[in-house]
């Protein structure tokens, strides 16, 4: 099994840490049904529509 042979220094682990840091959060789309703020290709949470039609029954 391979075992590293030297401790990872604290500069080596930011450098691998400071891709994640520069992601963007996720753009968010309008719902054409009920205007709200959505993620794109998704079920809206407000309104449960998708592609103009009801998707998710309401309980």
């Amino acid at each position: 099994m391979a075992v590293p042979k030297r401790k990872t220094s604290k500069a080596k682990t930011a450098q691998r840490k400071a891709a994640n840091m520069k992601k963007a959060a996720p753009a968010l789309s309008v719902c054409p049904q009920c205007h709200e703020p959505k993620l794109p290709h998704r079920v809206c949470p407000n309104c449960n529509y998708y592609n103009g039609k009801a998707v998710v029954a309401e309980a």
